[in-house]
């Protein structure tokens, strides 16, 4: 039985055209964490992390509309906030499906700060897009009543409010987790990246920014010593010249053959990027197994037929779980 870190998307919680309200959110997470609850099920220690930028982002959008009457937060805050939102949503759906089929095992959801460094760049160059997606006729109404955010164009689909993204140095609690997972417990954690924050002089203190999740995910599921890091996203394998009449899907590639081809640009940085450098990142500091994949795919890819699986220059093993 091995050690796993399973990264589920917000916008698979919230999905496209959906409002967001919490029977929708609810469906669709019963839905991601079928498969899940199958690996727990067969005795796999189990840690889940999962996006927030939907979600946050529509705290904001709130936050924004009721201004006259109720004070804004800064967005750790807001972050933490939908932590709480969808750790419990999460926990309770595993735990509840765990005990529908005969298991008292459990779920247990920890919000979690990440540490960042005070002096990394992107605070100075937001990239992160967050909330809703907005068209250049609302950007525009809302620039024009004084709107002052950076949005950007977000893979076709619209405009996005964008914030800093630094890199993730160091998962706070994760010894917490680790105690956690001794007792055999499922473990909720670094949602939507977890909490920014700095030590500064010997004190943490939150920040203005989203980390990104799957960076996150990759830097806990090394500290944690992880068999394996899957990173659910929207499409059922990578892919090179995506969108050409050349594309080719990837099973199986080694860490340096997916070093060339970020390197050559294939993997766009407001898509499967970061979940590229994620899983180079998982793997130069001691991960084995890398498995990118969608949601509705994951139960095929543990068994090695479909995913795409991102693995050591040193292995050349067929792959599918044991």
């Amino acid at each position: 039985m091995g050690k796993m870190l399973i990264a589920i998307g917000g916008n698979a919680i919230i999905q496209e055209g959906q409002k967001g309200t919490i029977a929708e959110q609810k469906a669709n997470i019963e839905q991601s964490c079928a498969p899940i609850v199958d690996l727990i099920e067969q005795g796999h220690q189990v840690v889940v992390t999962h996006g927030n930028g939907p979600q946050v982002g529509n705290s904001i959008v709130k936050a924004r509309l009721s201004a006259d009457v109720l004070p804004m937060f800064p967005l750790d805050v807001y972050g933490a906030e939908s932590q709480g939102n969808l750790g419990y949503l999460i926990q309770q759906t595993i735990t509840n499906m765990l005990a529908s089929r005969g298991s008292n095992k459990k779920a247990v959801s920890l919000v979690t700060q990440v540490q960042v460094s005070e002096d990394d760049p992107a605070f100075h160059q937001p990239t992160k897009p967050i909330g809703p997606f907005y068209t250049k006729e609302m950007l525009d109404k809302a620039f024009a009543e004084g709107e002052a955010f950076p949005y950007v164009e977000d893979s076709g689909r619209g405009y996005r409010h964008v914030v800093p993204s630094p890199v993730p140095s160091q998962i706070i609690e994760k010894d917490a987790i680790e105690a956690l997972l001794s007792k055999n417990l499922t473990v909720i954690t670094v949602g939507g990246g977890g909490i920014p924050v700095v030590n500064h002089d010997g004190q943490l203190k939150g920040v203005e920014a989203v980390v990104d999740k799957d960076f996150a995910s990759a830097l806990l599921a090394a500290e944690i010593g992880a068999d394996y890091l899957f990173i659910l996203t929207g499409v059922s394998q990578v892919a090179i010249n995506f969108g050409k009449p050349n594309q080719m899907n990837l099973e199986r590639i080694t860490l340096d053959e997916a070093t060339g081809y970020l390197n050559e640009g294939q993997f766009p940085k407001g898509s499967m990027g970061p979940k590229i450098e994620a899983a180079i990142l998982f793997l130069k500091n001691g991960g084995k197994n890398v498995i990118i994949t969608s949601i509705d795919k994951l139960a095929d890819a543990l068994e090695g037929k479909s995913g795409t699986w991102i693995v050591p220059n040193t292995d050349s093993s067929n792959h599918k779980l044991p």
